[in-house]
């Protein structure tokens, strides 16, 4: 797997992109990304609106599930918000839960700077016959 072909491949991922979320670290059914907290990520009582956090999750989970190269489309999720946050940064840290078959599951913890948890997030995946050319 070559890392920035992976990083290239998810360019595409628009919204992601769009909401300043980073890839900054990606392996073999592994990603963290991060996102740095501005005015347009806070909901009205002033903390990180539950979407955007939703979203670091979803683009760890992406990259984690489709970087063996194989495409891995989102079946399931489930979210919990722990605590929130309105300034600073906040990762989304996804590994595979089991080795990976046609379904994949997936655990992403979403942490601040001190590494204290704000939101857990687990996905299942099915991957299609379809191949990734990383």
């Amino acid at each position: 797997m070559d890392i920035e072909k992976l990083k290239d491949f998810f360019k595409n991922d628009l919204f992601a992109a769009d909401s300043g979320i980073k890839i900054v670290e990606a392996g073999e059914g592994y990603c963290k990304t991060e996102l740095e907290i501005t005015p347009r990520h806070l909901n009205a009582a002033g903390v990180v609106q539950g979407g955007a956090l939703f979203t670091l999750a979803d683009l760890a989970f992406a990259v984690a599930s489709n970087s063996r190269g194989q495409l891995a489309l989102g079946v399931n999720t489930n979210m919990t918000f722990l605590k929130s946050r309105s300034k600073g940064k906040v990762y989304a840290t996804a590994t595979e839960a089991a080795k990976p078959g046609r379904l994949g599951a997936y655990d992403v913890r979403i942490t601040d700077e001190q590494d204290d948890t704000i939101a857990v997030f687990s996905g299942m995946v099915y991957r299609k016959d379809v191949e990734l050319n990383f």
